[in-house]
């Protein structure tokens, strides 16, 4: 049986070991194209290690296009949808996890039912409907929509306070003058941590990586995000062949993902464990 086993965890551990070599590879060529001059970009055999190694297509990247503006532009439509967002649905996922109200499950399916409606069925309604209100080429239609929560996210708190929320801990704090308000915000939101950090975590990848909401409505590349700014560089910036300059641009744009998702990679496991006070 050990042996067994031992055998079954090797085989698991070569299988996961070959799967993170897969899918690992095109993130090193990126990395190594990023270093390499444009003439060596097609070398046969191909150099994994650059070899000259420069890190001029990084200093490149910042002197040709207006990367500083997509940072802003990301980070502003980042910080105000995340804060604002998040908030909210936690307000949302803690009544229709904790209070009893008229038609509270026909609603909640109603939400949930949203989810099977594809975005090309409310892209153009949503364009004309911003572009009457003449918010087409700046950030409002990146954030407006996500000031009201996502109903992933709600789902996902809801299913977590349900579990790790006790009723009679609510009840205690009812008993010590707590209101509705209160009780959420010194009660439900400090045990719901774990939760609101992994959907954070998962709202700034998201976010930060969108490519279609942006490439329709922003225009002018002072207003452009990071990902939408970067695709313009073949046709706008950098010469269509200048491989290196791109990967390296990829590469800056990258590294807040990669920040924000090992300083919050503990949560995602603590936001699984969906456990309450118990006796």
């Amino acid at each position: 049986m050990a042996n067994q086993r031992r055998f079954i965890n090797t085989f698991i551990f070569v299988l996961l070991l070959a799967g993170s070599v897969i899918m690992l590879g095109p993130l090193v060529w990126t990395i190594s194209t990023s270093l390499k001059t444009q003439q060596h970009v097609f070398d046969v055999p191909p150099q994994w290690i650059p070899d000259p190694l420069t890190w001029l297509n990084y200093k490149d990247v910042w002197s040709k296009a207006p990367l500083l503006y997509g940072f802003m532009n990301s980070a502003i439509v980042v910080v105000t949808v995340l804060t604002f967002g998040l908030f909210v649905a936690a307000m949302a996922a803690y009544a229709f996890s904790k209070f009893e109200f008229p038609f509270k499950e026909w609603i909640f399916m109603a939400l949930l039912g949203t989810m099977m409606i594809p975005y090309s069925v409310v892209m153009i309604p949503q364009y004309i409907g911003f572009s009457e209100l003449g918010w087409v080429d700046t950030l409002l239609p990146l954030i407006v929509p996500g000031l009201f929560g996502n109903i992933v996210t709600i789902f996902f708190f809801r299913q977590f306070m349900q579990g790790a929320i006790p009723n009679d801990l609510i009840d205690a704090a009812k008993i010590d003058g707590c209101g509705y308000f209160r009780t959420f915000t010194t009660v439900a939101l400090p045990i719901a941590k774990p939760a609101i950090a992994a959907q954070a975590a998962l709202g700034f990848m998201g976010i930060w990586n969108d490519f279609m909401g942006p490439l329709i409505y922003l225009h002018t590349p002072e207003r452009q995000t990071i990902q939408v700014l970067i695709a313009s560089m073949q046709s706008n910036y950098i010469s269509t062949s200048n491989y290196p300059s791109l990967m390296a641009a990829s590469i800056v744009a990258l590294i807040p993902v990669v920040i924000v998702f090992f300083m919050a990679q503990r949560y995602f496991i603590e936001s699984m464990a969906i456990s309450g006070i118990k006796g």
